[in-house]
């Protein structure tokens, strides 16, 4: 991987600045404070992102690098990879992710796994080297290493570290006693009284030994709860009797009352058929009447005839009579010459006139008299028969009506009594039992078993009561109970967290263990040897062997032979000790060939170190980007007193 070109729009105190790097050995030249260890973070920060996070510093990156004033907090790095792809990284540093363009200039940025706390991963999977990584490897910083009193054992902590675990901050040692510490402060053991695992079993005992007192109160809850609920299932399955018992009584009311209707009615068709028989015996009579009156009117009308026939006879025979009269009256004027007899016998003639009329009138006055009352009486009773049948037809009518309405009734009453109680049987079924049901529906006295039936309900519920304030006088102690429960289950998960976390730690001490062992035996090896190898080049094999063991730690093979702690030799030399093990490490890192970058990691170096060290790494390192920076001239003059070739960039 190359490194060609950084464009900073503004990243703390560097702005508008734009810097072209070349292959090989690169050389950014600035005087201290003019913003070499702020290029660097701007090219991690632009791989990786900016933190908002302190990270154990007194401020954050974000808060440290971004301008004071409204300028545009950003830039651009481009680079290529081993296979030549080129890729160009817009980075606006108030944003999370960055704009990744392809050299086709094609925006590629989602390609990458976006991670939520990390941001686009780009970097990582292009090189698999994390942030952490880079900056403990490729980004060697000489101010990590404060050069005052306490320097030399910094340093060869660091290179035995190193030579130890692969990682110059982690000691093995350190590690293992800080567990322990941790372990004996935070989880205790047998011995120690006041520690947390201690107090936490005495506090165990303590409440198992308070719970089994009030265990006996919890069972006698479970009772209470159990007649609790079997009570509460009688009370419910007597109010469904009860329920059931109502709705049929209800039910039956409603029966007789519809029967009682039909009753009414059919008292009604009762008195309409008495009417009817009375109506036919009045028919009857007034028929009988009736008949006898005709009869009686024909006789008499008859008689009148006879009557009549016999007036006409005798008014014949007076006509004769008054003839005869007239014609005596005619021949006595004629013959007889007495005056006196003649108008005597004259008068005869009037007087018989006169009776002949009163006879006759007064006899058809009677007659007429007579046929007037007995027409009359005779009309009189048709009017009543005809009244009386007109008067029993509609009676008729009306009880036929009648009859077809309480056939009507009754078929719907029985069709809907026997819908409305299988309704309520189908409501119940689940309730209670058919058996039941049949013994309920066939009650004779349904009033009484509802009256047994709240009282058995009453006496249930009174017993309930009684059972809730049983229940009440123990809920104190159940509370404590439940306190103590809950206060045992947090203690013992606390218990089992330590205990796990014992274990954890334990487990852990382990594996570091084992891997440590592991590391002497393989990797430590390793690493003296490339380190032994590498400080052998750099000190121009005035130092040809570097070691590990467990009494002295780091040695060095002198030139006669001698093997020396480290710790006795110069600060110059562990320097260069603790940048060749770093250097020995690259390779091992990735497959891709990243950038070195060195920020005044040569600033303890006389010039015959600087030389060796310069010549080891573009031997050592001439496929790779090496980017220095210095506040000196000494690289730069070194380099062209060796002939070397480099690409300076003054800041």
């Amino acid at each position: 991987m190359k490194i060609n070109k950084l464009k900073i729009n503004s990243y703390g105190k560097l702005k508008e600045k734009e810097i072209n790097l070349e292959d090989g050995i690169n050389i950014i030249y600035g005087q201290n404070e003019s913003g070499k260890s702020t290029l660097i973070n701007f090219l991690v920060n632009s791989f990786y992102g900016i933190s908002k996070n302190k990270k154990g510093k007194e401020i954050s990156d974000y808060e440290k690098y971004k301008p004071w004033i409204g300028e545009e907090f950003s830039g651009k790095v481009e680079y290529e990879l081993d296979n030549k792809e080129k890729f160009e990284i817009y980075r606006d540093f108030n944003k999370k992710n960055p704009k990744i363009f392809n050299e086709n200039m094609e925006d590629i940025s989602k390609e990458f796994n976006i991670d939520k706390n990390k941001g686009n991963e780009f970097f990582y999977e292009q090189t698999k080297i994390d942030e952490e990584l880079f900056l403990s490897t490729l980004a060697i910083n000489q101010n990590e290493v404060k050069l005052e009193s306490q320097t030399q054992n910094f340093l060869i902590q660091k290179i035995a570290n190193l030579s130890q675990t692969g990682d110059d901050n982690t000691s093995f040692k350190k590690v293992i006693d800080r567990i322990n510490r941790r372990q004996l402060d935070e989880i205790g053991t047998e011995r120690s009284r006041e520690k947390p695992i201690n107090v936490i079993s005495r506090k165990i005992q303590d409440l198992e030994a308070k719970k089994a007192e009030l265990e006996k109160y919890k069972n006698l809850k479970y009772e209470f709860d159990d007649k609790e609920n079997n009570l509460n299932e009688e009370v419910l399955s007597l109010e469904n009797e009860c329920d059931f018992l109502k709705e049929i009584k209800l039910l039956n009311e409603n029966e007789n009352i519809e029967k009682e209707k039909i009753k009414i009615k059919e008292n009604i068709k009762k008195e309409n058929l008495e009417k009817i028989n009375l109506l036919n015996n009045k028919i009857d009579n007034l028929k009988n009447n009736y008949e006898k009156s005709f009869k009686k009117y024909s006789e008499d009308n008859l008689e009148n005839r006879k009557i009549r026939n016999n007036k006409n006879r005798k008014r014949k025979q007076l006509n004769i009579i008054f003839i005869l009269l007239i014609l005596i009256n005619i021949l006595q004027f004629i013959f007889i010459k007495n005056n006196i007899f003649k108008f005597t016998f004259l008068l005869t003639v009037p007087v018989f006139l006169i009776i002949y009329y009163f006879l006759i009138n007064n006899k058809n006055k009677k007659i007429k008299d007579k046929e007037a009352i007995e027409k009359n009486n005779f009309e009189k009773v048709n009017l009543e028969l005809i009244n009386l049948e007109n008067e029993k037809k509609i009676i008729e009518d009306s009880l036929n009506n009648l009859n077809e309405e309480l056939n009507k009734i009754k078929n719907d009453f029985n069709l809907k009594i026997k819908l409305e109680e299988e309704k309520i049987i189908n409501r119940y079924l689940s309730r209670i039992e058919r058996n039941r049901i049949n013994d309920l529906i066939n009650l004779e006295n349904i009033n009484f078993e509802i009256e047994k039936v709240q009282k058995e309900i009453n006496d249930k519920k009174l017993k309930l009561h009684t059972l809730e304030l049983d229940k009440r006088n123990i809920e104190p102690n159940l509370y404590s109970l439940s306190k103590i429960e809950e206060e045992l289950v947090n203690n013992n998960e606390k218990m089992l967290a330590l205990r796990n976390l014992n274990l954890s730690m334990n487990f852990a001490k382990e594996i570091l263990t084992d891997s440590y062992e592991k590391m002497k035996n393989s990797v430590t090896p390793k690493f003296t040897e490339n380190l032994s190898n590498n400080i052998s080049k750099i000190t121009d094999k005035k130092y040809n062997k570097v070691m590990f063991n467990e009494d002295n730690g780091l040695i060095v093979e002198l030139e006669n032979g001698d093997y020396v702690p480290v710790n006795r030799m110069s600060i110059g030399t562990i320097d260069q000790l603790y940048l060749s093990l770093r250097l020995s490490m690259i390779n091992e890192m990735s497959n891709e060939k990243v950038p070195i970058l060195l920020d005044e990691s040569f600033a303890f170096y006389d010039d015959e170190r600087l030389k060796n060290i310069l010549l080891y790494l573009n031997s050592e390192f001439r496929d790779r980007q090496i980017i220095i920076f210095t506040c000196t001239n000494r690289e730069k003059e070194i380099l062209n007193l060796l002939g070397m070739k480099y690409n300076l960039t003054n800041l």
